[in-house]
């Protein structure tokens, strides 16, 4: 496994709690997740300002549009130094956004299915015909086929997902609880450990990190948790 599989997300609303949230954790965390709230707030700057300072940051926009913008953002975030950029799980998405990071290091993840729905949510949509899981694999597997780089899912289709695409896919984690936690918003949910087993490459944890009294020795508990995979 990666020797710290974990990014910390900074869903907070300006440049300033980020950085505190950034100095408590320390050497501790090398990955941090820009999600839409902080990247609305204070634009591309406070990515160029992690990835100076060498950590790695992972945009997470979950871009859905036509390919020559998709393209576009893509090339503009690749210029960031991000080291990740989500995207939805189309084939069209998936492939502009590749050809606006092609000779960069970014690499591309699909999302499929949040991890915030389950079946209701996704009969609200009308997809009524498929299972999550089933409906996560159809458009894993449209990404996949189109370049994508690896996938953003939920620890329960993880398993499955890593048996797909093979040991070298990124498979990027959120939904991850310590036994006992508070699931917040997230219905599909395990422990790091459970996640881990199943084949995540990285961990998102957000709250349970950046809301702690002591960070950085919570990032160093989740991690010892994670490592348990035996």
């Amino acid at each position: 496994m990666n020797q710290n599989p974990i990014i910390v997300a900074l869903d907070v609303p300006s440049a300033a709690e980020a950085r505190k949230i950034v100095k408590s954790l320390g050497p501790a965390i090398g990955f941090y997740k820009i999600g839409l709230e902080l990247f609305t707030a204070e634009g591309p700057d406070f990515v160029r300002e992690l990835a100076a300072q060498g950590k790695k940051v992972f945009v997470d926009l979950k871009m859905f549009d036509i390919h020559e913008t998709v393209k576009r953002a893509a090339s503009s975030v690749a210029a960031l130094g991000a080291s990740l950029l989500t995207v939805h799980a189309s084939a069209q998405v998936v492939r502009a956004a590749k050809e606006g990071a092609a000779g960069s290091r970014l690499k591309i993840l699909a999302v499929t299915v949040l991890t915030s729905f389950d079946q209701g949510d996704m009969e609200d949509l009308g997809i009524s015909g498929r299972t999550v899981a089933e409906q996560v694999e159809w458009l894993a597997g449209k990404a996949l086929a189109a370049g994508a780089d690896g996938l953003v899912c939920s620890p329960l289709e993880v398993e499955r997902l890593r048996a797909i695409c093979g040991p070298d896919k990124i498979l990027v984690v959120p939904g991850v609880r310590s036994a006992g936690a508070d699931q917040g918003d997230q219905k599909r949910v395990a422990t790091p450990a459970e996640a881990m087993r199943r084949g995540a490459t990285y961990l998102v944890v957000g709250r349970e990190i950046t809301r702690a009294a002591d960070p950085a020795a919570e990032a160093a508990r989740i991690l010892a948790a994670a490592k348990q995979t035996d």
